[in-house]
């Protein structure tokens, strides 16, 4: 803050938050850069009401995120957190880690962005179904012809994986509520790449413990860095720091965009 009024452009990742108050410090400030798909950490009315430009490089980190995806799901369907766990102690219990397959099941898109372009062509190599809810699929689908569009009760209903890859609706409100978790497949997983408020953590953790839903795996938090969480500790959950946009490559890629 002492030494942004320097400055002409500034350029965060995720973890730098371009507050107003800093905006307000950087009297020099003429744009704000974003290495990375989201802007939640920067002001974007405040930067408009200065007339300052935000960019960011929502295509730089999709294959990364896409990957970690399916990494996380991969690990939820063959129990490999704890298999390995298990393992490491000499326990060698074959019979408790008996796995799913990905070929046949019905995968869910919630968005249809980037990384969910994405996704749905790794899935192809699984034989998965792919459904989506989206917006903005409707304009795009003859170009899908193999995925389906549904509406977002159908999509929940009859979906064995879910999948979220889309922003936080305007009201700020979670897509998936203890209401949508009732309406899943009792064998469901729920994967989240996307943004942390987008699943309901309180009601996400009570349909663990009681077995209402078979697992999750979950980059985002609804307060990052998540130090303390309702999560934490919940039966079936796979959790990982908001890594998934974070490899070798990735950031190479988005750095060099943004500048």
């Amino acid at each position: 803050k002492k030494i942004i009024y320097i400055y002409d452009g500034l350029i965060v990742r995720s973890a730098t938050k371009a507050t107003k108050e800093i905006i307000e410090a950087g009297k020099n400030l003429k744009i704000i850069g974003r290495a990375g798909a989201g802007v939640d950490n920067i002001d974007l009315n405040y930067a408009k009401k200065n007339n300052i430009i935000v960019m960011n490089t929502p295509g730089g980190n999709t294959n990364a995120t896409a990957e970690h995806t399916f990494s996380l799901l991969l690990s939820l369907y063959k129990n490999i957190t704890l298999a390995n766990k298990s393992t490491h102690e000499g326990l060698w219990e074959k019979k408790k880690f008996k796995g799913l397959e990905l070929k046949g099941k019905k995968l869910g898109l919630i968005g249809f962005g980037n990384v969910a372009t994405r996704v749905s062509q790794i899935a192809k190599g699984f034989n998965l179904e792919v459904v989506t809810f989206s917006k903005s699929f409707e304009s795009r689908k003859e170009h899908y012809p193999d995925i389906k569009s549904l509406n977002l009760e159908e999509l929940i209903s009859t979906s064995d994986i879910i999948s979220l890859h889309c922003k936080l609706p305007s009201d700020g409100k979670p897509i998936i509520n203890k209401k949508e978790i009732n309406q899943m497949k009792k064998n469901v997983v729920i994967i989240n790449t996307a943004r942390g408020d987008l699943v309901n953590e309180i009601d996400l953790k009570e349909a663990l413990d009681n077995s209402i839903i078979l697992g999750a795996a979950i980059d985002v938090f609804s307060e990052e860095p998540a130090k303390k969480n309702i999560l934490f500790g919940a039966k079936n959950l796979i959790l990982t720091p908001h890594i998934a946009a974070s490899t070798v490559e990735a950031q190479i890629i988005v750095a060099k965009q943004i500048a």
